[in-house]
């Protein structure tokens, strides 16, 4: 259970702070959720309580964890198979985790490969999406603005 001011993060939506835990009626079912606001675009997110464990919800890394989340973006990129439709459904996969270090990885492979020839549309709306997810926890951990974070980012992913 978490508490009003915890810092959180909601797998494919990114991390925020708990601003309220509040009950709601939503199509004949009362239940209690937790108001999320996300720093990137003042996003508000209500996730159920009694669902945080089964979609992967948890609690911001700490800052020595930032150490291996640089390791992730700087080193060498996966493997990408030659299908594109493959690629996106194992980068899917990966942010649906939640885990820092996969999401590290899906930003790290598209951006490299970005640079080296041009994503399909999926494919640059998944990696807008997985740097906003990986942008607003590291906000969150080290208290920089997000254009800081993000020249950091391709710093360390394409050097």
């Amino acid at each position: 259970m978490y508490s009003i001011g915890d810092k959180i993060v909601y797998p494919m939506h990114g991390a925020g702070v708990v601003e309220s835990i509040e009950d709601r009626q939503i199509l004949d079912e009362r239940r209690r959720y937790y108001i999320l606001r996300l720093p990137i675009g003042d996003v508000t997110v209500m996730i159920p309580c009694d669902n945080t464990d089964s979609v992967g919800v948890r609690e911001i890394v700490d800052k020595k964890e930032l150490k291996a989340m640089e390791r992730a973006l700087k080193s060498k990129s996966d493997e990408a198979t030659g299908n594109w439709n493959r690629r996106y459904r194992d980068n899917m996969e990966k942010l649906k985790t939640g885990q820092l270090n996969s999401v590290c990885e899906v930003v790290r492979n598209l951006m490299r490969a970005e640079k080296k020839k041009k994503l399909s549309m999926g494919e640059k709306k998944m990696l807008t999406s997985a740097k906003q997810i990986l942008i607003s926890e590291l906000m969150l951990v080290s208290e920089r603005d997000a254009r800081e974070i993000e020249e950091q980012i391709s710093m360390l992913v394409l050097g």
